[in-house]
């Protein structure tokens, strides 16, 4: 059974490092977080959005923002990495990569890290957005059965705009989409998150029109624990009762699947005042994940 252990120090901005992983030649950039002075419970990767980079996950502008430094106070190693198309990749791939294909490559880059690195308990996914559905691909991938669980904030399977219209997916008139109202943000965050927002490929950008015909498909081979969570402001996607039991039917051969909604938060919840609170109720649910594959299920009691 997996030890708790407990670190001894605070992490703090300074502990985040630069990364590259290889994914068999293809370098993924990232940031990393180890904890200090114990070895890690789990190892934690964090997925960006469309549009966004790695440091999504790390925001600057308030204390409380960040993933990485909760995530390894906590006693977890969090690795966010820039998906495949983003960051040094982007290079190798100008227009983007299909969401199969990130799949392939994000679970390469990890086997490659696991090598060289102590994952402890194993690997959990955290994904926001497009990186969600990015984090479906790779539980729903041959690799994916050996995941811990899957955190994912900012998507279901209904668009609740009618993206065909849409022609910039980060453009101006896209923008309360992805923010909400501005008092949801600490003050300066806009222009923090400027070296954040990078242009969407264009092979994502095709692929997102096509997501609610893949879903179906897709959730029915997810078989790891999943969590959803809508922000209260969130513009991009339905996530009424309706919606939510059409996922949880979907997505039937998943062991859990949980839903919950963040109060006081726009679509971009790590980056909001919301950001500690979401963090915290996503790693509660890793360690649900962990306490559930070390203790047995109850046996009937006996008649």
């Amino acid at each position: 059974m997996t030890q708790l252990t407990h670190p001894t120090a605070s992490a703090a901005a300074s502990d985040v490092r630069d990364i590259v992983l290889d994914a068999d030649g293809t370098p993924l950039s990232g940031l990393l977080i180890e904890p200090r002075n114990t070895p890690p419970r789990a190892l934690v990767v964090a997925v960006h959005g469309g549009g966004m980079r790695a440091g999504y996950f790390h925001g600057q502008t308030h204390p409380s923002q960040s993933l990485l430094t909760l995530g390894a106070d906590l006693g977890f190693t969090v690795l966010a990495v820039d998906r495949p198309g983003y960051g040094l990749s982007a290079a190798s791939f100008p227009h983007g990569q299909t969401l199969a294909e990130q799949s392939r490559i994000l679970h390469t880059a990890l086997a490659r890290f696991a090598a060289t690195h102590d994952t402890g308990a194993g690997t959990f996914l955290m994904a926001h957005s497009y990186g969600g559905k990015l984090a479906l691909h790779a539980a729903a991938d041959d690799r994916g059965t050996g995941l811990i669980g899957l955190d994912i904030s900012g998507i279901s399977h209904r668009y609740a705009v009618d993206v065909r219209q849409i022609q910039d997916f980060h453009g101006l008139k896209t923008w309360p989409l992805h923010w909400g109202k501005l008092a949801l943000y600490p003050p300066g965050t806009f222009r923090s998150a400027k070296p954040l927002v990078t242009p969407m490929p264009r092979r994502e950008a095709g692929e997102a029109r096509r997501w609610a015909g893949d879903f179906p498909g897709l959730a029915a081979r997810v078989k790891v624990p999943v969590r959803f969570t809508f922000a209260e402001h969130e513009g991009w996607w339905h996530h009424d009762e309706d919606t939510i039991a059409s996922m949880r039917h979907l997505l039937s051969a998943a062991p859990k699947v949980v839903f919950d909604r963040q109060p006081h938060a726009g679509h971009n919840i790590s980056l909001g005042w919301a950001a500690r609170s979401y963090h915290l109720r996503a790693l509660a649910f890793v360690e649900e994940c962990l306490i559930s594959r070390d203790v047995p299920a109850a046996r009937p009691a006996a008649a």
